[in-house]
């Protein structure tokens, strides 16, 4: 798995499987705008970051 694929699987499943630092990162690049550590911890947070990793999970989910 690489990477990029870790860090979608994190954002949409909530189980880090990367490095949080880099996680922090892309989730501030999927949602556009910076996340404190602390909003880590609120549902609707990890909603949105749900949500908006959504497309790039179920792509990671078809068949080639």
């Amino acid at each position: 798995m690489t990477k990029q694929e870790r860090l979608i699987v994190s954002a949409y499943t909530g189980v880090l499987m990367c490095d949080f630092s880099e996680f922090q990162i892309y989730v501030e690049q999927l949602l556009q705008r910076p996340v404190f550590t602390h909003e880590l911890a609120m549902d609707d947070v990890w909603k949105e970051i749900k949500e908006k990793s959504k497309p790039a999970f179920m792509a990671l989910c078809q068949d080639d």
